[in-house]
Formats: structure tokens, C-alpha cells, sequence
């Protein structure tokens, strides 16, 4: 059950609603959780939270012509400019506490191909929990 709490904060964190599974997962290793296991749920989790930021993402274009949207046709424009000047790299940083879920947004909006999607997404978050695991079991005095 710890697991799939994880996996359901990391998917909510990864979304444009608030949570932070950071919080959870220190708790858990705390309490002498797999930390493998707790890895790969997290980053899962957060990857297909940022999944579903690129499908709302590539909805964009039939919604950008309704007075309810919440962005100008100027800001699409910026933003397709910025992502197209550092690319689908750019996603690699889609773990970033501000402008990351953005960025799965706008790979959305830019059709980034699912594959390099996801993959890019996964390391990057993959790397940011590796991190955050490292320094929650550092700071308890390593290894146990």
C-alpha cells in the first residue's frame, strides 16, 4: 500500500495540482522501504502525471480559439518558440519545481513523439528522486 501511495502522490505532483512526493518517499525510506522499489514507483508515477500534461498538451490547439482559454495566441507562439530553440531536450527538465510540468505541457503542444517523451521525462525524474533518495539516506547516517 506504501507503494501505491507513492506512485499516486509522485502522478498528482506531476500534474498542476499540488503535492509533494518528495515528502513521502524521505518518510518512507525512513521507515526502511525498498528503496529501489521506492525509486521506480516514484519516478513511474511522476512520468505518467507528465504523460498526461503532454495529452492535455496536445489537445491545445482545439480549445486556443475558445474566450475561456487561458492563453493568448502570443503566449502559444513564445512558448513554441522557446521550446524550439532548446528542443525536445528540453524535457529533461520536466522535474524542475517551477516551469517542469510547463514544459511536458508544451512538449505536448510540440508532438514530441511519445517515445522521446517519455524517455526524456523518465530520466529526468528518474534522476531527481536517485537525488533526493541519495540525500534522505545521507542525512540518516547513509546506508543501513
Amino acid at each position: 500500500m506504501a507503494y501505491l501511495s507513492l506512485f499516486v502522490t509522485a502522478f498528482v505532483a506531476a500534474t498542476i495540482l499540488p503535492a509533494y512526493s518528495e515528502i513521502l518517499l524521505g518518510g518512507l525510506v525512513l521507515e526502511g522501504y525498498s528503496v529501489f522499489w521506492l525509486w521506480f514507483w516514484a519516478t513511474a508515477g511522476n512520468t505518467l502525471g507528465s504523460v498526461v500534461n503532454g495529452m492535455i498538451g496536445r489537445q491545445v490547439d482545439r480549445f486556443k480559439h475558445k474566450r475561456w482559454f487561458p492563453f493568448s495566441q502570443r503566449q502559444l507562439h513564445r512558448a513554441r518558440q522557446r521550446f524550439n530553440r532548446y528542443g525536445q531536450w528540453s524535457l529533461l527538465f520536466g522535474w524542475l519545481p517551477i516551469g517542469g510540468d510547463a514544459l511536458t505541457l508544451i512538449g505536448g503542444i510540440m508532438r514530441v513523439p511519445w517515445l522521446h517523451f517519455v524517455t526524456l521525462v523518465a530520466i529526468g525524474k528518474g534522476a531527481r528522486y536517485a537525488v533526493v533518495l541519495w540525500l534522505v539516506i545521507q542525512a540518516n547516517g547513509g546506508p543501513g
